[in-house]
């Protein structure tokens, strides 16, 4: 791989250009990081509204009808549905999970084979989540295990 930086004053914006010989899921890799660091979603905590990096977030999930973000220290809540926010990350390395739950893949530390076909995944901050088995098989895809 060949990583070529060109910086200047004559610059006006930052433009990143990629050439392949063909789109390796490594390439795509690199891509979604790029992608998160301009992706922000916007959430309320007593009565603020925040905007959350989106590279921040281990997950989201619905109870109750209301939706909620989650980082590694608060836990926000959005207007936005579960299936907006999928629409929004997909492109970002998340997930659905369950019909409640959207994962941030590059959060998980670890997997483990569950009961029923499902997977218990850990996340950095050692919570557990449970992947159903509806979308285990996305999991191992992306893993490259069956």
């Amino acid at each position: 791989m060949k990583i070529t930086i060109h910086s200047g004053k004559q610059i006006k914006e930052t433009e990143i250009t990629i050439s392949c010989n063909c789109l390796t899921p490594e390439i795509e890799k690199i891509i979604s990081m790029l992608r998160m660091m301009d992706k922000k979603l916007t959430g309320t905590k007593g009565g603020e509204t925040y905007l959350i990096d989106a590279d921040k977030v281990l997950y989201i999930d619905t109870v109750d009808k209301k939706t909620f973000i989650y980082t590694m220290d608060s836990v926000y809540e959005t207007n936005l549905k579960l299936y907006e926010l999928e629409e929004q990350l997909t492109k970002a390395d998340f997930f659905r999970a369950s019909k409640s739950c959207i994962i941030n893949f590059r959060k998980i530390v670890s997997l483990k084979a569950d009961f029923d076909r499902r997977i218990r995944v850990t996340l950095i901050n050692q919570e557990q989540l449970i992947v159903s088995r509806q979308y285990a098989e996305y999991v191992k895809q992306r893993l490259g295990v069956k």
